[in-house]
């Protein structure tokens, strides 16, 4: 008797990238610290705290082009279509050649090497277990949907407004400065002067003659 194994179907919109880990995960369980995913490779099954690390699901990554940035599943398209298979991403120059023919919009000075060799890893992951690389419906939704125009509407004219000048109140007449304490002295020593010029100096008593003896 043979145990018929359930295939289970992944989906390309569970697919995500983990900074820090390698290779490509499912998202099971996601958590307010972190997630469960279970790894494409070896099917291990993990938490990841978000404290750590970062989740990109693949479907919505963009990649530079030397027009308008694509989605991944473009190039991923652009790879499937194409005769050539993708070099194994030991030799950098062999990458480029091979992109170039696939997807010449790329923008390679943008576009590292090393974004090269992940897409063609992603791509041999995706492939071995098979998953069939298309956006979810929400995904085209957002993709496809276009920016509403804008009505620009003439603002009424504002009626002008008279503005009224104010009547300023007169200024006040300022106070006189008070005297200076030197005016006050020397006033003071004025009055002694004259007080001193009105006294008449006292007359002398005459002396008296000595008398002969």
């Amino acid at each position: 008797m043979h145990v018929l194994k359930k295939f289970r179907i992944m989906e390309y919109s569970k697919i995500i990238a983990v900074t820090g880990m390698p290779g490509l995960y499912e998202l099971l369980t996601s958590k307010s610290d972190g997630a469960i995913v279970r790894s494409l490779e070896d099917k291990n099954t993990k938490f990841v705290s978000s404290r750590i690390h970062n989740f990109s699901h693949l479907e919505s990554i963009e990649v530079f082009t030397i027009r308008e940035n694509v989605n991944l599943v473009d190039i991923f398209h652009a790879m499937e279509k194409g005769d050539q298979k993708a070099p194994d991403g030991k030799n950098s120059g062999d990458l480029k050649k091979y992109f170039e023919k696939v997807y010449p919009g790329l923008d390679f000075e943008r576009v590292y090497t090393s974004d090269l060799k992940k897409m063609v890893k992603w791509y041999e992951v995706l492939k071995g277990n098979n998953i069939e690389i298309k956006l979810s419906q929400s995904a085209v939704e957002q993709t496809d949907q276009e920016t509403p125009e804008v009505q620009v509407t003439e603002e009424p004219e504002e009626e002008p407004v008279e503005i009224k000048e104010e009547k300023k109140a007169p200024a006040k007449k300022k106070a006189a400065p008070k005297a200076k304490a030197t005016d006050a002295i020397e006033k003071k020593e004025s009055k002694k002067e004259k007080e001193s010029k009105e006294v008449k100096p006292k007359k002398s008593a005459p002396k008296k003659k000595k008398e002969d003896k």
